[in-house]
Formats: structure tokens, C-alpha cells, sequence
């Protein structure tokens, strides 16, 4: 199980992470990606559990990976991990997910031996609930449709939700990427409705930052999270990890003001690899080896190369009065937020981790 299991459930989660083998049974099973959680998926989900059946477990089942990386070699990068997702689904009655090890040998499953073999004998589901556009099977071949008269042949209760719109749209988790892609965070919070967030352990630099007064935690992203467009943001940073005796100026889930570069430098090191540094604003803090938790708030401006380290100094002070207005309004020593510094264009659809 280790082997394919892409992250653990952290240690104080109520909701366990596990393989179809050992999963809690006989199940109630709301099944599909649910990445973002967004309002559509919630309405899937609360279709078994906001009045579950007796018995039954209430159950979120996904696949990892995801089917195109595997079928057609696309990378598929996450709006939440495995292990974000447990947290977000607390709230809504789900007892266990259970992520299915998505092979070469599932994918060539009729629609009929998926029923049989996944969802009623692997997980002895009495009830599935799914979107109005899910597919299964090989090549896709089974919809809403034929999953109920399969269903129907085995016991098995099939409830299916509408997609819901947003205007002309539906909400997707690809309409929510498109938006962090383009910098635009408010746009993809209220398609969440709840903030975006990511998280990392932060690891040692070169102490550059340092050296230029803008001490920075560098933070190590998983590869598979979905990062939002490149560039410098206003940003909320919590401490994930547990508060030792004496750390009181770094309580555990307390939000911190912060000014963060997301994507490469192009001042310093041009040919560097993108990265995610953090610099608390009004504090200096030991960092390294702690995990994390960052919520950007506003893109403040695009990357851009400046002349030498002085320049580059100079702006990172302005980046950081920017980001205190913005979240510390009161506290920002009269810097406005309409004083962004102009961006230097480029291309919004580039990703930091792409």
C-alpha cells in the first residue's frame, strides 16, 4: 500500500486514508476526483452523507493517479493532496477515503466488471452517488445511465447530482485552475468557497535573503499541488508544526503576515529552478525544518529582473509595505495598494511547477 500511497493522513485526522483492502464496509460510496471540493462535489457528497443509511460507511472514493497521466502520459497536478483533502472532509460526514490504485489493468475494465469487482466487491457499496457527466469504464464507456441498470442488477442504490452553474460556466475544477493561473485568487475563492492554500517544509537556503535584510523560508512543495501563477504575493503563512517551550512567537495555526516569491530569480540565478520563499513581515524567525501552510492573498506583480542586488532590495521593501497595507491595513507606514509596482508582462497561463 505504501508503495502508491501519495501522502499519509496526518496524525490527528478523523478521517482515515485507505487502500480498498482495508477500508471500512459495507459502504456508502460518493465517487469521482473531488479535487478543489468545490460546491458541486459537496452536493455528490452530501447526497450519501447528510442523511446517512444506517450501516452503511459514508465514503469518498477517488482515484490515484489520475486516469489521463497514466493513459496518456499527462501530468495532473492537484488543487489538494490526499492528505489536504482529509481535512476538508470532515465537516461533511464522510467517515474514510479511499484512494483506488488506478492501473493498466483497471482501465481496461468493462463498465459492468468495474460495478462487480470495484464497487461491490471490493467495497460491498449499497449506495454510489456521482455527477450527472461521470464516465467509467473502458474507454469511458459507461455513463449515469448504464451505472444505474448495472447498479440496479446488483443491489445497488445510484444517485446522481446535477452539475451546478456559475453565469454562463459550469463550476469545475478546471475553471478554478484556469483562475489561480492567471494570479487571480479571489476568483478561484469563491469558486472554492474557501481560501486557497498549500503548504511545505521549509529547508535551507544560501541565506541570500538574509544578507540582503529579507530573511526567507524556502519551502519544499510537493511536485503534484497545483501552484498558482508566478509571481509576488500578499500571503497569510501558518505554523503546522507543534509549538516547543519557549516558542511563543510561533504558535502552531496562527496566521503570520507574509510577502511571498513564487518562481524563479531572476536577478540572482537565473538558470535556478522555480521556488517558494516566504518572508514574514516584522518577524525573524528560526524556520527551518517546519512545516508550513501558505495562503496567498493578492498577487502583488509579476517576476522581473532588476538591475543588480541593491535594485532588487529596494523592491522586495516595497513588495513587503504593499502586502502590509493589504493585510495589516493601519500598519502599512502610507503605502497604497494602487502603488503596484507594473508587472513585466509575460504570459498569465504560466504555472511555477509546470
Amino acid at each position: 500500500m505504501e508503495g502508491w500511497f501519495p501522502s499519509r493522513a496526518p496524525s490527528d485526522s478523523l478521517i482515515p486514508l485507505r487502500s480498498p483492502q482495508d477500508a471500512m464496509r459495507p459502504t456508502a460510496v460518493a465517487l469521482g476526483s473531488f479535487d478543489g471540493l468545490h460546491q458541486g462535489h459537496r452536493r455528490v457528497i452530501a447526497a450519501i452523507a447528510a442523511a446517512p443509511t444506517p450501516g452503511l460507511i459514508p465514503t469518498v472514493v477517488s482515484f490515484w493517479p489520475h486516469p489521463r497521466e497514466l493513459l496518456y502520459g499527462e501530468p495532473r497536478l492537484r488543487l489538494d493532496l490526499p492528505g489536504e483533502k482529509l481535512t476538508l472532509l470532515e465537516p461533511y460526514g464522510i467517515r474514510q477515503l479511499v484512494l483506488v490504485p488506478f492501473t493498466r489493468a483497471l482501465s481496461l475494465l468493462s463498465p459492468e466488471a468495474f460495478v462487480e469487482q470495484v464497487l461491490v466487491g471490493e467495497l460491498q457499496a449499497r449506495e454510489v452517488a456521482v455527477g450527472e457527466n461521470f464516465r467509467f469504464g473502458h474507454d469511458r464507456a459507461g455513463d449515469t445511465a448504464s451505472l444505474r441498470e448495472i447498479g440496479g442488477r446488483h443491489g445497488l442504490r445510484v444517485l446522481v447530482s446535477s452539475m451546478l452553474w456559475d453565469g454562463a460556466e459550469r463550476i469545475s475544477s478546471s475553471r478554478i485552475r484556469r483562475a489561480l493561473a492567471a494570479g487571480a485568487i479571489d476568483e478561484a475563492n469563491r469558486l472554492l468557497e474557501r481560501p486557497y492554500r498549500f503548504s511545505g517544509r521549509v529547508v535551507r537556503g544560501r541565506g541570500l535573503g538574509r544578507q540582503l535584510s529579507w530573511p526567507t523560508a524556502n519551502l519544499q512543495v510537493d511536485g503534484r499541488k497545483f501552484l498558482p501563477q508566478e509571481g509576488v504575493y500578499a500571503a497569510w503563512v501558518r505554523n503546522l508544526g507543534p509549538v516547543e517551550a519557549g516558542e511563543a512567537l510561533l504558535p502552531c495555526g496562527a496566521p503570520m503576515a507574509a510577502v511571498m516569491n513564487l518562481g524563479p530569480q531572476p536577478t540572482v540565478d537565473p538558470l535556478a529552478p522555480s521556488a517558494v520563499e516566504v518572508h514574514l513581515l516584522d518577524r525573524d524567525l528560526e524556520l527551518v525544518g517546519r512545516d508550513l501552510e501558505v495562503e496567498p492573498v493578492q498577487l502583488l506583480r509579476r517576476q522581473q529582473r532588476f538591475a543588480g542586488l541593491e535594485e532588487l532590495s529596494h523592491q522586495i521593501g516595497l513588495d513587503a509595505a504593499l502586502a502590509r497595507n493589504l493585510l495589516l491595513p493601519g500598519d502599512s507606514g502610507g503605502v497604497s495598494v494602487a502603488q503596484t509596482p507594473a508587472d513585466e508582462g509575460g504570459d498569465a497561463s504560466e504555472q511555477q511547477n509546470s
